[in-house]
């Protein structure tokens, strides 16, 4: 089985979505989405430089429009059927959502560009800041994360957990890290998937609220704790939760590992998900689609492990 996972802020770089964009349909949707929600996708995406992409109210409906148009590719032409189901980190819940059919497209860009501009709202609140801890003894991380005033915002697995508060104890936990751990300050406006995060989620619920949804066509995983989720309107209220409360990746990445999942692909931007499954889900396949290049081995990944279950169908029949 075949999963498709979509990746989180962060993930974005300059210039990520100007592959996608050589195709007049793909920029004359991507156009479209800019117009619905009054953000330029089409410069952001492949003229402005990082600092500018940096910007939360930017940075995640990028990234959403850039899975929503590689899922398109990937799946067309009937390889919808060939996928056993469909995860998203953080933000790139809203690109599964749309995947899985839980939210049109559309939908799914406009719902994600108001989370973005509140948190962007909610982070000019206070000076806060992210970093990924990496490796380290638990109790040690866990002391000097109280010491520092901080909390886990993303279990990611694989010996990574990303934490969150304010900027002075990010900055003082990377210049003193933990014995033997490795602190990674990340380039986001925020302390993303904390109580921090609270004022964002007043501001998103009425407008999910307001949104059409569909339950899901394809199985779905929640962030909040792992689980598959069949109810679209609950998963939708999950996602909004999730803006102040942490990501389990690592529940998620054990769910694939119950349900027999013998390969993942990252949706654009790619990179971050499979290396985490590389990790925390030793010896599965996986494809990162960065560009339209890409998306031979994924289609590739798909249809082989479609033949392969075929086989052993028949094998056992």
């Amino acid at each position: 089985m075949i999963v498709v996972v979509a990746p989180g802020q962060g993930s974005q770089t300059p210039g990520f979505l100007a592959p996608w964009l050589e195709d007049s349909a793909v920029r004359d949707r991507v156009g479209a989405w800019s117009d619905a929600i009054g953000v330029d996708l089409v410069e952001h995406g492949t003229n402005s430089d990082a600092d500018t992409i940096k910007d939360t109210a930017l940075a995640q409906p990028l990234i959403v429009a850039a899975g929503l148009v590689t899922a398109d590719a990937l799946l067309a032409d009937g390889r919808r059927a060939l996928v056993g189901g469909v995860a998203g980190h953080s933000v790139g819940e809203f690109t599964a959502a749309g995947v899985a059919g839980i939210l049109e497209p559309t939908d799914a860009v406009a719902l994600v560009a108001e989370r973005g501009r509140a948190m962007a709202d909610a982070a000019a609140l206070e000076p806060t800041s992210m970093a990924a801890v990496l490796g380290g003894d638990a109790d040690a991380v866990a002391a000097a994360l109280e010491q520092h005033g901080l909390v886990p915002a993303n279990h990611n697995g694989g010996g990574q957990t990303v934490v969150a508060g304010p900027a002075e104890g990010i900055a003082a936990l990377a210049a003193e890290p933990p014995a033997r751990a490795r602190v990674v300050p990340l380039a986001v406006a925020g302390a993303f998937h904390t109580r921090y995060m609270a004022p964002a989620v007043d501001r998103v619920t009425p407008v999910a609220a307001a949104t059409t949804v569909q339950d899901p066509t394809l199985p779905i995983w929640t962030n909040a704790d792992g689980s598959r989720v069949d109810d679209g309107r609950h998963f939708v209220d999950l996602m909004v939760r999730q803006i102040a409360n942490p990501v389990h990746w690592d529940a998620v990445m054990e769910s694939f590992s119950t349900a027999g999942v013998t390969g993942i692909i990252e949706l654009a931007p790619a990179g971050a998900l499979v290396g985490l499954a590389k990790r925390g889900l030793r010896g599965t396949p996986t494809v990162a689609v960065k560009t339209p290049d890409d998306l031979p081995a994924a289609i590739e990944l798909l249809q082989h492990d479609s033949e392969t279950a075929g086989q052993e169908a028949d094998a056992t029949a």
